[in-house]
């Protein structure tokens, strides 16, 4: 297990420097196999960020796109 003052120092970092951090642990665990699949994934993903910025759409937390999406499927 990591040392606990590097967690604790980690932790007190601002937030957008744990955000690279993460994504740098998350991509350890799952390297990309494919750069091209992922560079259009990040473009996705920065146009609904942009989009969801001016108003174009909404959002709704979690537990609540599960349940629409349940009761849309359910048989």
């Amino acid at each position: 297990m990591a040392d606990h003052a590097i967690i604790e120092d980690l932790l007190s970092l601002p937030v957008e420097e744990r955000v690279g951090i993460a994504e740098l642990l998350l991509e350890s665990l799952n390297p990309p196999e494919d750069s091209a699949h992922r560079e259009a994934w990040a473009k996705e993903i920065a146009s609904r960020y942009a989009a969801w910025e001016r108003g174009e759409c909404g959002s709704s937390d979690a537990l609540e796109a599960a349940t629409r999406l349940r009761k849309a499927h359910s048989t």
